[in-house]
């Protein structure tokens, strides 16, 4: 989804007064497999060549499973701006998910040095039993904040949801503008060293969606590196500064962000 508002392009990164922190992203012929049980194999062959997306389907350990990632290598560091593109089922959700360590590799290594923010699902960790206060505290702890971090940040992220008495009722009790305020707030009250974002976040209404805007294009400035999956070239054109295209769980190289219809046309 296209940014709220239009804005200059991204300042280049530096590192905080006094201090430089090792920042980086490494992947050395990262390889991800998924089991699938209980279909046959012939019949998901079909299925996957009439979508002509997804993995690769195989065997191993006499198991049928999808490659979604295929020996992928990247190497990125500090002030990096990389857009992941590809169609639907090409494999940048699940690198995103791989970075942020939610997968293990069946083969290679994934090597991430940093504080990783991943915005990968704004719904994960919301428990709707809950008040809303517990869940920027639940959601916090998901992003690796400790109980004196949270508690430090928890009245800004209050003020900026807008929810005031609402925060101390439970979350099934909200519209879902409401719970989307509540997540977006909690998820980017964080300081990330690597930033993973699947698409650019609008939440809310109009007047909320440039809140979260400027919010979140404060919070991509200050990550040492960004890694963003996305549809629209004119997002990542206005963000990026390298790209790279998934095909079928295989990338490409990664090239400068100038050769975007380039890399898209081949």
């Amino acid at each position: 989804m296209k940014p709220a508002l239009k804005t200059a392009p991204l300042k280049a990164w530096t590192p905080g007064p006094g201090k430089a922190p090792p920042v980086s992203i490494s992947c050395r012929d990262l390889t991800l497999r998924f089991p699938v049980y209980g279909v046959d194999a012939k019949s998901l062959k079909k299925r996957l060549a009439a979508v002509t997306v997804g993995g690769r389907l195989g065997s191993h350990a006499g198991v049928t499973d999808v490659t979604a990632l295929t020996r992928v290598n990247l190497e990125l560091k500090a002030g990096d701006r990389l857009g992941l593109v590809g169609h639907n089922g090409s494999g940048k959700t699940t690198l995103l998910r791989a970075l942020s360590g939610a997968y293990e590799p069946d083969e290679g290594q994934v090597e991430v040095q940093g504080r990783i923010a991943a915005l990968l699902d704004l719904s994960l960790g919301v428990d709707p039993s809950a008040t809303g206060f517990d869940n920027i505290r639940l959601r916090g702890r998901i992003a690796g904040l400790t109980s004196r971090e949270i508690e430090a940040r928890l009245e800004e992220i209050a003020d900026f949801t807008g929810l005031g008495a609402f925060l101390a009722m439970p979350v099934k009790t909200y519209s879902a503008g409401m719970k989307a305020r509540l997540a977006f707030a909690a998820a980017t009250a964080v300081e990330a060293d690597v930033l993973l974002m699947d698409e650019w976040i609008a939440v809310g209404d109009a007047e909320f969606q440039q809140l979260a805007h400027k919010r979140l294009l404060k919070l991509v400035e200050r990550a040492g590196i960004l890694v963003l999956a996305s549809h629209d070239r004119d997002l990542l054109r206005l963000y990026c500064n390298k790209v790279m295209r998934l095909d079928g769980g295989v990338a490409s190289p990664v090239t400068d962000i100038r050769k975007l219809d380039e890399l898209l046309a081949a």
